[in-house]
């Protein structure tokens, strides 16, 4: 969550609304904005529908 908070003032800064991050320890490794994935492998968890979610933040900054 760290890291999180770290970068989300420059991602904001940039328009990069959503993007995935790489994260080996406690080190960020990379931040991917062309191709984030792993949402499909959450949902499957059970976790958090992220593209559901995406396109409901992203509707509403029309």
């Amino acid at each position: 969550m760290k890291i999180c908070k770290a970068i989300k003032p420059i991602l904001q800064e940039m328009n990069l609304v959503f993007v995935g991050i790489d994260v080996i320890g406690k080190y960020l490794t990379e931040i991917n904005v062309t191709c984030p994935t792993g949402v499909r492998q959450i949902k499957n968890l059970g976790g958090s529908d992220i593209p559901e979610m995406f396109w409901k933040y992203a509707e509403g900054l029309k």
